[in-house]
């Protein structure tokens, strides 16, 4: 493992949907088809704010979604952005942010629900080769061991990684994983909710990160 005394952050552990890729809008559009096909509560439109600042086990229990169901909702949903995953984009600073942390000599990763080929395929062969570790297809309640996994092989200490998220349950998963965790603005969650759990920092763009990375 990492033995450097100092605790600067070496490992930066990253999220994918709402955080680095861009993925709302896609969501909106599929999510009541996927209620039809799986018979869970339709989202309408005016229920869209107040699930934003939900946890993801409030989410489940309002849209009525059995914990059987969520792998079947899970891998389904895998294949539609796997058909879409050319209409997803990073969100704008994402490439530039990535690109300075590689330089600056980061140890990047990606911990998440959805699969290694779809996000590959969304961050295009350049910014994926930017990545150091892949963690991936993650269960909904299940990134706490993934990040375990990541920073194991990554050999570098909990004190030294910071994970970074848009959900209240990836906050959730880095308490329990033992790292710091950050959370970012423009993801799916409201900020207000994120801000209650505590994180490190709230970033409201990419260059904040970048900022907040090379003071520590």
């Amino acid at each position: 493992m990492d033995d450097e005394p100092l605790c600067h952050y070496r490992l930066v552990v990253f999220d994918f949907d709402g955080t680095l890729a861009d993925s709302f809008d896609w969501f909106a559009g599929i999510i009541n088809d996927v209620a039809d096909r799986y018979r869970f509560r339709r989202v309408e439109e005016y229920e869209a704010d107040a699930l934003r600042g939900m946890d993801a086990r409030g989410v489940i229990r309002h849209l009525g979604i059995p914990a059987w169901k969520l792998p079947l909702i899970s891998r389904h949903m895998h294949k539609l952005a796997a058909r879409d995953a050319a209409a997803i984009r990073l969100f704008p600073g994402i490439e530039a942010m990535l690109a300075d942390l590689d330089a600056d000599g980061f140890k990047l990763a990606v911990v998440s629900s959805n699969t290694e080929a779809n996000i590959r395929t969304v961050l295009g062969p350049t910014f994926a080769g930017r990545f150091h570790h892949y963690a991936c297809g993650a269960s909904v309640f299940g990134k706490a061991k993934r990040l375990r996994a990541v920073m194991k092989q990554a050999g570098v200490r909990p004190s030294h990684t910071l994970a970074i998220g848009d959900e209240i349950r990836d906050g959730d998963a880095g308490t329990q994983a033992g790292c710091a965790y950050a959370s970012v603005a423009w993801g799916y969650t409201k900020p207000d909710a994120l801000a209650a759990r505590r994180p490190v920092a709230v970033f409201g763009s990419p260059s904040e990160i970048v900022a907040y990375l090379r003071m520590r």
